[in-house]
């Protein structure tokens, strides 16, 4: 639960929601306004505006101490306006983190693929329902799985991600450049979590071969089709695919502590390492591997949100709530959760009440998007952390979500962001 001094510092926080609302109410309803009205509309939204920003300011600086956070980077705009875009902390010691860093967006490229993958079944290029043995047949169990299942993580496939070769190849080595092929060896010679299309399970494998089927159908690079039917569509200009580890300047730097238990630090003993370029490789598929910055992210969610680029038969598949219902943990998928009416998936976006998201976390630098059809809000956040962030085993939780949820609380607090 969030106390008051957590969402506002020093305010009551039903008072501080209640009162955002009608700002945000406001800053809507004098956009309509014309003639005589036109100045004092004007001036009537930037003061809701400022009003605005003053309380996002005061739960960024919570949050900053809250989760003991090393850099903060939000922005939030309605309706495509920005109404805050801030950053708070340093990016390295006597760096202060600013607005245009550049940083890994992760899961947000699974966003980007469900995109790509809706605008193609619009044109009639895609059937969502195909088996993947029309392209990769020798793939197994491909005549029982189909490009929905991949997309919505029903298809059963393991995730490489939790198998032994990567989580100590990863630890062992956090640069070494993973291929294609040596991840999709590993997530498919594992038995089935479940049978396709019985339960949901979170898998990396399943967006590792719809980067495939991507390129066996259009027969292009991946990150050449993702840049022509997604990322220049939509607007974004520092956002890219990238076949090392590099990052575009300026860079928004990360620390981790979580290579502590495989290189036996004691508990007691200061560790944190600069973990800024660790290869992203095994993380996804070959040319969705890609850095972005705060606009772009915010960005992202408005135009997926909001269906800027899909037909809207084809969005209601990607943003709708379809699975509610399905789902459960067992013994042989541990990884496996119900989906709910509040918290669900689509086609590579996080549904989490009415709110359509997706969240990163790699390395030490976390992050979430989100956006609200209803009000034209999007919400953008990315955050690294302190040495006081992590355990004494080297873990640490994504604080992004709990500050997106916040900065969500305070924007629309009739609307909640998923489950508490």
């Amino acid at each position: 639960m969030e106390t008051r001094s957590q969402l506002s510092g020093t305010q009551d926080g039903r008072h501080l929601a209640w009162r955002a609302a009608a700002l945000i109410v406001l800053a809507l309803g004098s956009a309509c306004g014309g003639g005589a009205d036109t100045d004092a509309a004007d001036t009537a939204q930037a003061a809701a505006d400022r009003a605005l920003r003053e309380q996002i300011s005061a739960v960024m600086t919570a949050a900053m101490a809250d989760h003991h956070l090393r850099a903060l980077i939000v922005r939030v705009t309605v309706d495509g306006r920005d109404i805050a875009t801030s950053a708070l902390g340093e990016s390295m010691a006597g760096v202060p983190a600013t607005t245009e860093m550049h940083f890994r967006n992760g899961a947000v490229s699974f966003t980007y693929m469900g995109t790509l993958l809706a605008i193609l079944a619009g044109r009639g290029s895609l059937d969502l329902d195909a088996p993947i043995s029309t392209w990769l047949p020798e793939l197994p169990h491909a005549s029982e799985i189909t490009v929905r299942m991949l997309a919505n993580m029903t298809s059963g496939y393991a995730d490489y991600v939790y198998e032994p070769q990567v989580l100590v190849g990863t630890d062992a080595d956090p640069f070494r450049q993973w291929r294609n092929e040596e991840l999709l060896s590993i997530g498919v010679s594992r038995p089935l979590m479940f049978t396709p299309g019985t339960n949901w399970g979170y898998s990396h494998t399943n967006y590792l071969i719809l980067g495939q089927v991507v390129e066996h159908l259009t027969r292009r690079p991946l990150a050449m089709v993702m840049d022509d039917e997604v990322l220049r569509p939509m607007g974004l200009r520092n956002t890219a695919s990238s076949t090392t580890a590099a990052i575009p300047p300026p860079v928004l730097h990360s620390y981790s502590s979580e290579r502590r238990t495989f290189l036996q630090i004691p508990a007691g003993e200061p560790f944190v390492e600069d973990s800024t370029f660790w290869n992203p490789s095994w993380t996804t598929v070959s040319g969705a591997v890609q850095t972005t910055d705060i606009t772009d992210l915010a960005t992202t969610a408005e135009k997926v949100g909001s269906g800027a680029l899909v037909t809207p038969a084809l969005y209601a598949q990607q943003v709708g709530n379809r699975l509610v219902g399905l789902g459960e943990r067992t013994a042989a998928c541990p990884v496996c959760s119900p989906i709910t009416a509040d918290r669900g998936y689509g086609l590579g976006v996080l549904l989490l009440g009415k709110w359509i998201a997706q969240t990163k976390d790699f390395a030490g630098e976390g992050g979430a998007m989100a956006y609200l059809p209803e009000r034209k809000v999007a919400i953008a956040v990315v955050t690294t952390l302190r040495p006081e962030a992590y355990d004494k085993g080297g873990a640490a939780s994504n604080p992004s979500m709990p500050v997106m949820r916040r900065l969500g609380a305070l924007l629309a607090p009739d609307q909640p962001m998923g489950p508490r």
